[in-house]
């Protein structure tokens, strides 16, 4: 065997397995056919988030005088907001370049194809071929934008989330197709830089895997920002004959029309498992997903996959815990397998988004008794001098022993509070113990406490 751990794909579950693999002992190469990091890093996660830092100072710019300061004639240079986010991305790339290079890590550029006998078939841009074989064979390709048959993508006037990154002209109008994550972000972007922008979402209500409460305060902010939003809403078809689009939505209305320059089509992410040899290798998979077991382990000895392509939250922080616990698991340690029930989940849009574990409603429908407390950011100090008192902290428990069975919150940088209740449930941190544990004054993180307090009856600030 010419390595012990071979990885295909570099993404956030790909090029952290490597690189703990790497870490014990392990001989290991990265197989990628693009730039190192993945989607993630070049396409997601960071880039995303650099759109988002210029919009926000955008929009403090065009509010400037509600700081008590004066700014004249904002202006914004689109293809220059395109191309600092590029940089970005490009940095984290060169970032995890050198990663590979400091844990000796061999970076085999090109297509893989896992073949039977735990090898990889490369195949480099000019069309060379060579394989590679190794102990273990971990699968982590990742995912893509879903294409639906009503909303084909030409990545010129039906888009997926790489062209919304790279677009040389801002659209005058956008509808998005989907309020998941990324539609959401998407539409923050694009409303606060000056596009006209409609959300059409298929579910009643917009971030339909979030608390009801936290998507009714987004759709109160964002059509306060000037967004029109249609919930319980199919698009059937789209008319790109014209300049621009026509855009066929159905509701409890009817069929209606709405025109547009761009349709961003948000309407989630597929894996990646076609094509990369599974059937030939006899791997198993089920619903567009490779089957796994706790550790990773396919149906075939020696090869695992981890990340988008099986089961699970479709998430970078999930993808590197999968590929840490799969690269233990082959080297001997004795990891837990990951609790899906405690992934955080953060959405970047302004205000921003983050939860964990339950909601008010999935925690009812399980049967237990509640201690359910909200606190507004309206009544924060640090939230109200940062110009920031919308959204709210609610915290979910259970009533007869204090557990923490889920937190929801919407509103400025809660995004980095969350793990503090992620922590406390893998510490199995009762109500009673978050309530008196001294938060820092002043804070956004206070509400945390609050809110606790209000589930409890002993709020202060309220």
């Amino acid at each position: 065997m010419d390595f012990d751990v071979i990885v295909l794909g570099s993404g956030p579950g790909g090029y952290v397995a490597a690189i703990r693999a790497a870490q014990l002992g392990q001989k290991t190469a990265i197989v990628e056919k693009e730039n190192l990091g993945g989607v993630c890093l070049n396409w997601g996660c960071i880039p995303t988030k650099a759109l988002i830092k210029s919009a926000q100072v955008f929009e403090y710019m065009n509010h400037a005088e509600d700081y008590g300061l004066s700014v004249k004639d904002a202006k914004h240079d689109f293809s220059k907001v395109v191309a600092r986010s590029r940089d970005v991305a490009d940095g984290m790339s060169k970032g995890i370049q050198f990663l590979m290079k400091k844990n000796k890590i061999e970076v085999i550029e090109g297509t893989g194809v896992v073949k039977p006998g735990k090898k990889i078939e490369v195949t480099d841009a000019k069309g060379g071929k060579k394989t590679v074989s190794g102990k273990n064979i971990i699968i982590a390709t990742g995912g893509r934008s879903r294409q639906l048959p009503n909303l084909p993508q030409d990545g010129k006037k039906i888009i997926g989330y790489r062209e919304a990154m790279t677009l040389k002209d801002q659209p005058k109008s956008m509808v998005i197709v989907g309020s998941g994550a990324i539609g959401v972000e998407f539409a923050y972007v694009y409303n606060a830089m000056g596009t006209k922008v409609t959300i059409v979402e298929y579910m009643p209500r917009i971030v339909p895997v979030e608390d009801p409460e936290v998507s009714k305060e987004l759709e109160r902010t964002f059509k306060k920002a000037g967004m029109d939003i249609k919930t319980g809403a199919e698009v059937t078809k789209v008319d790109t004959s014209g300049n621009g689009c026509v855009v066929t939505y159905k509701d409890k209305k009817g069929e209606q029309t709405i025109e547009c320059d761009v349709v961003l089509s948000a309407v989630g992410v597929q894996a990646n498992i076609e094509n990369i040899g599974l059937e030939q290798t006899g791997i198993k998979t089920e619903k567009g997903k490779i089957v796994v077991d706790d550790f990773y382990r396919t149906n075939v000895d020696g090869y695992y996959a981890i990340g988008d392509v099986v089961p699970g939250q479709a998430l970078a922080h999930v993808a590197s815990a999968e590929g840490i616990i799969c690269v233990e698991k082959i080297a001997g340690e004795n990891p837990e397998p990951l609790d899906y029930g405690n992934i955080p989940g953060c959405t970047y849009c302004s205000p921003e988004i983050s939860s964990v574990g339950m909601t008010e409603e999935q925690a009812k429908e399980a049967g237990y008794e509640l201690k359910v407390g909200k606190f507004p950011f309206s009544a924060s100090g640090k939230a109200k001098a940062a110009g920031a008192p919308g959204g709210f902290v609610k915290m979910v428990y259970d009533a007869k022993y204090g557990e923490l069975l889920g937190a929801h919150m919407i509103g400025a940088n809660v995004t980095e509070m969350i793990a503090e209740i992620v922590t406390a449930r893998k510490l199995e941190t009762t109500g009673h113990e978050i309530l008196k544990a001294v938060h820092p004054h002043p804070t956004m993180s206070e509400a945390i406490m609050e809110a606790t307090a209000a589930a409890y009856g002993e709020v202060i600030h309220l």
